[in-house]
C-alpha cells in the first residue's frame, strides 16, 4: 500500500494515526464485552475505519455528516467522548438519546452529525437538504453522506443523487463498498462493473479509490469538498474496502470465502498505515505502543464511567412531552372571531385563503422554502402558488423532480440548518412515495435526539371531483397513528389560512390536509391579517341538543347542509380541525350536550379516525351517552371514478340513514 503524505506535517500524520487507531481499539474492546455478555449487540467496522476517519478529517467540524452503522470513526473523530458513546450503546439516560435509541441511530447538533434510521437510504437526501441550506446562505460548506453498496439499490439513492445533481448541491456521497449487504454479495446487488459509473447517469463527477488507504481517503475527500464548494456540484466517491466481521456479530461470516479474509488482512488500514509511519521514521514502534497503552487506559477509565451510569427511570410524562418540539413563542395573534366580526370581513375562496396564508408566511419568514412538483412558474396544479416565483424567486419556490422521498428528506436537512420548509404533495395519494421519510425520519427525530423537523407537508386530498382511485383518497388516518406528527384538516377558508400559518410557525412536522373539492366551491370571511388558528383546538360550529355530529373537512359542510335541510332536528356540530392532537375536551362537551353522538368522516370506515374517537368516548364518556356512538363513513372500497359510483361511495350518501338510526335508538 503506497501512501502519499503531500504537504502533511509529521504532527498531522501522527494525529491521523491516533484518529484511526482509536475506533479500532474501542471496537476490539466492544467485541470482548459482547462475548462476556456485557453489551447486547455490535455492528463492526473493523477493516474499513480509514473511510470514516479520513472523510471526517477532511471535512470542517461544522459541516453535517450523515453516517451509518459502521462509521464509529465519524463519531470519535468529531470528539465524542467514549463514556457517553458507551452510555448511548447501553441505553442509559445520559447517552445522546435518553435511552430511546440504540447503537448509531442517534445524532448530535453539537458535533454536526445526523443520526441514521435503519432504512439506510433516507440519510442521503438529508445531506441534500443541509447542502441546499449552505447554498442558500452562500456559505462555503459541503455536506457528506455515507451509504453501503447494498444501499445503492434503494430508490432513495437514486432520488438523492438526482436531486443533488438537478439542484447543483455541494454534497459528497460516499459508497463504502465492502462486498456484502449483510450476506448478499455485490454480484447479486448490481450489474454495473463499478458503482461509481452511476455518477455519469446523474451528470456528476465520480471517483473510485482504495478505501483502506487513510491518506488516499483524506486527500480525495478534501479535494472533492473543495470541488463541490467551488463549482456548487455534487460528487460520488466509491471506496473499495472489506468488512472483517459480520453485518453484526450475531450474523457471523460463514457466507464469506476464507481466502477473502486472508487477502484483506494484508490490506488492513491500521497495520499498513502504522508500517508506513514507522518505516518512514515518523513514528517509532515504541511510540506506537505507547499510544496503544494510553488508549487502553483511556478505554478502561471511560468504560468505568459508562458502566456507572444508571438505567433510565421511566417517566411517562417526560416521554410524551419529548415527542414534540416545544412551541416557539411568536407575536402572531390567535383569532377566533365572533360571528358579528366575521360579517365585516372580506369573502375569500378556500384556495385563495390557503394561498394568502402561504404568501404572508413567505413574507414573514425569510428562511421558509417551498418545494413541490410544478409549484414555480406553473403555480401548482391547483394554482395555490401562482405568482410566488415572481415575488420570491426560484431559490425559495423550488420545482422538484418526481422524488417525493428525497424532497421530504431534504426538508429535514434544511431543518438542521434552521430553515423551514413546505413540501407540496401534488395529490395526497402520492405521499406513499415518501411515507418512510415522514413516519420514520420526520416524526421520530425530536423524540430520538432532540432535533426538530420544521416541515409542513401540504396534502390536497379527498373525493367528490371524479378523480378516481389514485387522486381522491382520504389518507389522514395513516398519519394520526404516528407519534411526532401533527395533523390538521381545515373545513373553512378562515381556518385554512389560520391553520396553515400556525403549521408553518410550529417547529414540528405538520401534515396539512386541504380538500380539493372545497378549493373553489366554498367561500367565507377571511381577514387580511396575519393570524393563527390554534392547532389542537376544535370549533363549535352549531348548537343543538338532540344529536352531536363530530366531523372535519368536507364532513362539516355535509353536516351543516343536513342540519339546514332538517330544522326539525336540533343538531350540534363540532369541527375537529386538528386530528392530531385531538381536542378531547371539545369531544367530551359535545357528548355532554346531547348524549347522542355521530362521527362523520369522508375516509373509509375501517381504520378511520372515527373508530379512535368512538373508543375514547366509550372509555371516558360512557355515563353521558343515551345511545351507542355511531359512525358514518365512506365505503370500504377504493374511490371509484364514475360520479354515480363516487356519490354512493361517500359517507354523505348514508348520513340521513345514520342520523335517523341514532335518533330512534
Amino acid at each position: 500500500m503506497q501512501f502519499d503524505r503531500k504537504d502533511l506535517s509529521n504532527e498531522q500524520l501522527i494525529h491521523f494515526y491516533r484518529c484511526l487507531l482509536w475506533p479500532r481499539m474501542i471496537e476490539e474492546k466492544m467485541l470482548v464485552l459482547l462475548r462476556q455478555g456485557k453489551i447486547s449487540k455490535w455492528f463492526s467496522g473493523i477493516g474499513q475505519e480509514a473511510i470514516a476517519v479520513g472523510a471526517t478529517l477532511a471535512m470542517q467540524p461544522d459541516e453535517w455528516i450523515m453516517p451509518l452503522h459502521r462509521n464509529l470513526g465519524v463519531f470519535t473523530t468529531r470528539g465524542m467522548p467514549l463514556h457517553k458513546l458507551f452510555m448511548q450503546w447501553q441505553g442509559a439516560k445520559d447517552g445522546y438519546s435518553k435511552g430511546r435509541e440504540r447503537s448509531f441511530h442517534f445524532g448530535s447538533r453539537e458535533h454536526y452529525i445526523c443520526g441514521m434510521i435503519s432504512h439506510l437510504g433516507p440519510q442521503l437526501a438529508v445531506a441534500d437538504g443541509a447542502a441546499l441550506a449552505y447554498k442558500l446562505k452562500n456559505e462555503k460548506k459541503a455536506a457528506l453522506a455515507f451509504t453501503g453498496e447494498g444501499g445503492t439499490s434503494e430508490g432513495d439513492f437514486h432520488e438523492a443523487l438526482n436531486v443533488a445533481a438537478v439542484w447543483d448541491l455541494p454534497v459528497i456521497f460516499i459508497i463504502e463498498n465492502n462486498g456484502y449487504g449483510l450476506s448478499t454479495p455485490t454480484r447479486e446487488q448490481y450489474r454495473c462493473i463499478s458503482l461509481v459509473d452511476r455518477a455519469k447517469g446523474y451528470g456528476m463527477e465520480g471517483v473510485q479509490i482504495d478505501g483502506n488507504n487513510l491518506l488516499t481517503v483524506y486527500d480525495t475527500v478534501k479535494g472533492v469538498r473543495e470541488f463541490c464548494i467551488r463549482h456548487q456540484k455534487p460528487y460520488l466517491i466509491e471506496c473499495i474496502t472489506f468488512r472483517m466481521r459480520g453485518h453484526e456479530e450475531a450474523s457471523g461470516t460463514k457466507y464469506v470465502p476464507k481466502e477473502l479474509f486472508a487477502l484483506w488482512e494484508q490490506k488492513d488500514p491500521i497495520k499498513n498505515y502504522e508500517a508506513y509511519l514507522t518505516g518512514s521514521g515518523i513514528l517509532s514502534a515504541a511510540e506506537a505502543e505507547k499510544i496503544r497503552e494510553e488508549f487502553r487506559e483511556k478505554i478502561e477509565s471511560e468504560l468505568a464511567i459508562g458502566f456507572a451510569a444508571k438505567p433510565p427511570q421511566p417517566d411517562s410524562e417526560e416521554e410524551l412531552n419529548d415527542v414534540y418540539a416545544p412551541p416557539v413563542i411568536t407575536d402572531t395573534q390567535h383569532m377566533e372571531p365572533p360571528d358579528e366580526a366575521m360579517q365585516t370581513m372580506p369573502e375569500k375562496r378556500f384556495v385563495d385563503a390557503i394561498s394568502e396564508g402561504l404568501r404572508q408566511s413567505m413574507e414573514r419568514q425569510p428562511r421558509l422554502i417551498l418545494m413541490g412538483q410544478d409549484i414555480a412558474e406553473y403555480g401548482g396544479v391547483f394554482k395555490v402558488t401562482e405568482g410566488f416565483v415572481q415575488q420570491f424567486g426560484k431559490e425559495r419556490v423550488r420545482n422538484t423532480p418526481l422524488c417525493e422521498s428525497a424532497i421530504l428528506g431534504a426538508a429535514l436537512g434544511l431543518s438542521l440548518e434552521g430553515f423551514k420548509s413546505m413540501v407540496e404533495m401534488q395529490f395526497a395519494d402520492f405521499v406513499t412515495c415518501g411515507f418512510n421519510q415522514i413516519v420514520n425520519n420526520l416524526a421520530k427525530i425530536h423524540y430520538r435526539w432532540g432535533q426538530k423537523a420544521d416541515v409542513v407537508v401540504r396534502m390536497p386530498t379527498g373525493a367528490g371531483v371524479g378523480a378516481g382511485p389514485f387522486h381522491s383518497q382520504s389518507n389522514e388516518a395513516w398519519f394520526t397513528h404516528v407519534p411526532g406528527l401533527k395533523v390538521v384538516y381545515p373545513a373553512t377558508p378562515f381556518d385554512a389560512k389560520g391553520l396553515l400559518i400556525a403549521a408553518i410557525n410550529d417547529p414540528n412536522p405538520v401534515m396539512y390536509f386541504e380538500h380539493k373539492a372545497l378549493y373553489r366551491s366554498v367561500s367565507g370571511p377571511v381577514p387580511h391579517d396575519y393570524y393563527e388558528v390554534e392547532i389542537g383546538k376544535a370549533r363549535h360550529v352549531r348548537q343543538g341538543d338532540e344529536i352531536s355530529i363530530i366531523t372535519y373537512g368536507s364532513g362539516v359542510h355535509w353536516a351543516e347542509d343536513y342540519a339546514a335541510e332538517h330544522p326539525e332536528i336540533s343538531i350540534d356540530i363540532v369541527d375537529l380541525r386538528t386530528l392530531a392532537p385531538l381536542d378531547f375536551m371539545a369531544i367530551r362537551e359535545a357528548v355532554k350536550r346531547t348524549g347522542r353522538v355521530l362521527i362523520l368522516h369522508e375516509d373509509t370506515l375501517t381504520g378511520g379516525l372515527g373508530g379512535e374517537i368512538a373508543a375514547w368516548i366509550a372509555e371516558h364518556c360512557f355515563t353521558l351517552l343515551d345511545a351507542p356512538v355511531l359512525r358514518c363513513a365512506s365505503l370500504d372500497t377504493p374511490v371509484p371514478f364514475s360520479i354515480e359510483l363516487e356519490q354512493n361511495f361517500l359517507a354523505k350518501a348514508r348520513l340521513h340513514e345514520t342520523v335517523q338510526k341514532l335518533l330512534h335508538w
